[in-house]
């Protein structure tokens, strides 16, 4: 019997986190029987529960090495995966470096949820002229530049997000509502087309892709 047919003790670990809710838990007795490397097979197992349990271990205990095989569960079949893995993968985006790198990057997130954008910018540009190599940092300051309306430079920190990391769904979101804050409809359903292609759980990109295909008689 193969380990991917077979019922894993991870399985077990998952039922026994639904029943008590204990997340450190969870993840302490993951940490203690499994490598990243099992983990990230299990998450092609045949129980969606598995799945489950691998892709939300994989997202407490990955690094941004997981980020492909999170990318992929974002298309599987059961929802709770999905769900599991969106939230997976946003949290390893920001595990690209070492500690000072990734805790840099935290700090450009807590700039821009707390709308200081113009700090969260000139933060994530000093970053980026040491670690232009990071992602998110890129997605980051693509958001700062979006909400201080510099549209066009956020369209290219999308750009240059979405090349370092073909996963990045935000990004390519992102880049679909520069381009139409920019006009550029049709430019925008190609980026929001793509995003709903990583992401098919994005609702509201769905509705922009559905609209703007009706705006522009695009099927």
């Amino acid at each position: 019997m193969s380990e991917l047919t077979r019922t894993p003790v991870l399985y077990e670990l998952y039922e026994q986190f639904q029943a008590d809710e204990d997340m450190a838990a969870f993840v302490h007795r993951v940490k203690q029987r499994y490598s990243i490397a099992t983990l990230e097979r299990l998450v092609s197992h045949g129980s969606r529960l598995v799945r489950r349990a691998g892709v939300l271990s994989l997202g407490h205990l990955g690094t941004y090495e997981a980020n492909a095989t999170l990318g992929r569960a974002l298309n599987d079949r059961d929802r709770g995966v999905r769900l599991l893995a969106e939230n997976g993968i946003r949290a390893v985006w920001t595990r690209c470096g070492n500690s000072q790198q990734n805790s840099d990057v935290c700090s450009i997130v807590s700039l821009n949820i707390a709308k200081r954008f113009d700090e969260a910018l000139s933060l994530a540009t000093r970053f980026l002229r040491n670690c232009p190599w990071y992602a998110e940092a890129w997605n980051q300051r693509a958001i700062a530049n979006y909400c201080l309306e510099s549209f066009d430079a956020s369209v290219q920190d999308c750009h240059q997000a979405l090349e370092l990391n073909p996963y990045h769904f935000a990004a390519a979101a992102g880049m679909g509502q520069s381009y139409l804050k920019l006009g550029c409809q049709a430019m925008a359903l190609e980026s929001f087309r793509r995003a709903l292609k990583l992401n098919p759980n994005l609702e509201g990109v769905r509705a922009n892709v559905s609209y703007l295909a009706r705006t522009l008689n695009d099927s």
